[in-house]
C-alpha cells in the first residue's frame, strides 16, 4: 500500500518545534501493516538552506510541488503575524485544498491560511496571544479562541505550541480512530486528548494546588474504575477533601468537572471497545461506564455526532474516518466534537 504524504512547510525562523511534531506524530510506524503509512516531507517556496528559530540551518530539499503530491498539507506557526503571505505560496495552498488535500495552519499558521482565503466563513484559532490581530485582520472567520484545535470543511487549525500534538493526534484520530491516536500518545509519553482549552492559559499562572500530589492519583484511580458508578463524593473521599474543595481543585488542574472528565474517559473507553472487540453495544455502555446505552448514545450523538453502531462501522477492521466533518477540542468539550454543517457548507 503507497504511503500518505504529508507535506510541511519551511521558512526562515520557522519554528524547529513546529516543523518536526508532524514528523513525530505521523512518520512514527505505530500502525497495524493494514493501516495506511505516511511519508513526511519538507518544502519551502525557495528550497535549500534555511534558518530556524533558535539558529539552527535546516536543509530544505522539495519546493512547493510536494503539496501537489501530499494528502495533508502542514504549515507551522508563522514567524510575523503581520507579515505577508507570499503570492506564490498562497496560490499553491488554493490548489492543494481545490483538489481536496487536508490543509493544517499550526498556530499562527493560521495566518497564512486566512490570507489564503481558506477560512472564509469557517470555523478557526489562533495562539491567544495573536487573537485580537487575526480577528480584526479576518473578519469574516468565526474566531473560536476557546480551543486546542478545530476541524471545519478540511482546514484544520490549532492553538499554541503545545496544541500542534494534539492536533496532529487528532489528524491521526479521525482518520484511524482512538486506538491508533492512543498508542502514538503513549509512544510520544503524551495525553492522546489534553483536557481542556486554551482559555485555561490565558495570562493566567499555573495554579499551585494544595492537592497537586494526590490529584493524579485520584484521576488513576478513576480511571481504573472507570466502568464502575463513581460520583463526586467517592473521589473526593480518595484524595481526602471535602466536596467543595475537591470540585474546586478539579476544574483548576483539568478545566472540566468531574462529570465532563468522566464522560470523557468513557466516550474513549467505548471507542477503544467498539474498534476492537466484537462486544454487543449494550455490554460496551456497561463496560465504559455509561450506565445504560441510551446515556452512551446520547454521549456519542453530543460529542462526534454520531452514534455507537455507527461510529463501530466506520472504525472497525481498520476504515478510514469519512472527510468533511467538522472537530475540535475545547475546555467544556470532550475528546473529539464532530457536527456536520448543513448543507456541506
Amino acid at each position: 500500500m503507497s504511503r500518505t504524504q504529508v507535506a510541511v512547510l519551511a521558512f526562515e525562523g520557522v519554528s524547529l518545534f513546529h516543523l518536526t511534531t508532524p514528523g513525530m506524530v505521523f512518520g512514527a510506524s505505530i500502525a497495524p501493516a493494514d493501516f495506511p503509512l505516511y511519508e513526511v516531507r519538507y518544502c519551502a517556496v525557495d528550497p535549500g538552506l534555511i534558518c530556524a528559530d533558535n539558529g539552527l540551518q535546516v536543509y530544505v530539499p522539495d519546493g512547493l510541488e510536494a503539496m501537489r503530491e501530499a494528502g495533508i498539507v502542514i504549515v507551522p506557526g508563522w514567524n510575523n503575524p503581520e507579515a505577508a503571505t507570499p503570492p506564490v505560496l498562497i496560490e499553491a495552498l488554493r490548489t492543494a485544498h481545490g483538489k481536496g488535500k487536508i490543509i493544517v495552519g499550526l498556530c499562527l499558521g493560521a495566518f497564512v491560511l486566512g490570507d489564503a482565503g481558506l477560512l472564509n466563513g469557517r470555523e478557526a484559532t489562533t495562539h491567544w496571544i495573536a487573537r485580537e490581530a487575526f480577528a480584526r485582520r479576518f473578519p469574516s472567520v468565526i474566531f473560536r479562541p476557546d480551543v486546542l484545535y478545530i476541524e471545519d470543511g478540511g482546514i484544520v487549525t490549532s492553538a499554541g505550541s503545545m496544541a500542534a500534538i494534539d492536533c496532529c493526534l487528532n489528524l491521526l484520530r479521525m482518520r484511524h480512530g482512538a486506538d491508533v491516536a492512543n498508542r502514538m500518545a503513549r509512544m510520544l509519553v503524551t495525553p492522546p486528548h489534553r483536557q481542556g482549552g486554551q482559555a485555561q492559559y490565558i495570562e493566567k499562572p499555573v495554579p499551585l494546588l494544595p492537592c497537586q500530589n494526590r490529584l493524579p492519583g485520584v484521576l488513576e484511580w478513576a480511571l481504573e474504575r472507570i466502568s464502575e458508578a463513581l460520583t463526586v463524593d467517592m473521589l473526593a473521599d480518595v484524595a481526602g477533601m471535602s466536596r467543595r474543595s475537591f470540585t474546586r481543585h478539579f476544574r483548576e488542574a483539568t478545566g472540566l468537572t468531574v462529570t465532563q472528565w468522566l464522560n470523557a474517559q468513557r466516550l474513549t473507553k467505548a471507542q477503544q471497545l467498539l474498534e476492537t472487540t466484537q462486544l454487543p453495544v449494550e455490554h460496551v455502555a456497561y463496560a465504559a461506564g455509561f450506565g445504560t446505552p441510551l446515556s452512551m448514545r446520547q454521549q456519542f450523538a453530543l460529542q462526534l455526532g454520531t452514534s455507537p453502531s455507527t461510529y463501530r462501522q466506520t472504525f472497525h477492521n481498520s476504515l478510514p474516518r469519512p472527510q468533511g466533518h467538522r472537530s475540535c477540542h475545547r475546555g467544556e468539550a470532550q475528546p473529539v466534537l464532530a457536527r456536520r454543517r448543513a448543507n456541506g457548507g
